[in-house]
């Protein structure tokens, strides 16, 4: 089962969540920090999907606490955008979640808990028999064959 894992950098670290997690033998979780989940491009939602994701978790800012005004109420528009698209190609909704964290005292074992909880989710529903482009063989337009998401990518496209 792989997964990948956007948060708000401003928030908490990604890393330590994945690692207080503990990913089981055969999962792979992957955290990609974002400087706010408001610059979340819906092509990097969907992106992580193309790789093989078989889910896809945001964290973002307590609702009404973003230092960017309103990113995360952003976030949340397109992780149902993308939700919405997974059902009408046939993987179905719920592999998607935007969940807005708590205070600072609570951020980071919420943080946990919603990872736990998504990977529990993600885990009860079935495969996906997606085949990765990069393993198909394709080329993206640029005639660049895909690679895997991962942050430097991430980081790079962000900037």
């Amino acid at each position: 089962m792989k997964m990948y894992l956007f948060y708000c950098a401003n928030k908490i670290d990604g890393d330590e969540v994945v690692q207080r997690c503990r990913a089981g033998q055969g999962e792979q979780i992957k955290a990609i920090a974002l400087p706010c989940t408001g610059k979340i491009n819906l092509l990097y939602l969907l992106k992580a999907f193309e790789t093989g994701a078989d889910g896809v978790l945001v964290l973002a800012c307590p609702e009404g606490k973003c230092r960017n005004l309103q990113g995360n109420l952003r976030a949340h528009n397109r992780v149902e955008a993308v939700d919405a698209l997974l059902e009408e190609v046939g993987m179905g909704r719920g592999r998607m979640e935007l969940v807005h964290l708590k205070e600072e005292d609570e951020g980071m074992e919420h943080a946990v808990g919603a990872l736990e909880t998504f990977r529990n989710k993600i885990r009860s529903l079935p495969a996906l028999n997606v085949v990765n482009a990069s393993e198909s063989g394709r080329d993206d337009q640029r005639g660049n064959s895909p690679s895997s998401l991962d942050r430097n990518n991430m980081e790079t496209t962000l900037s």
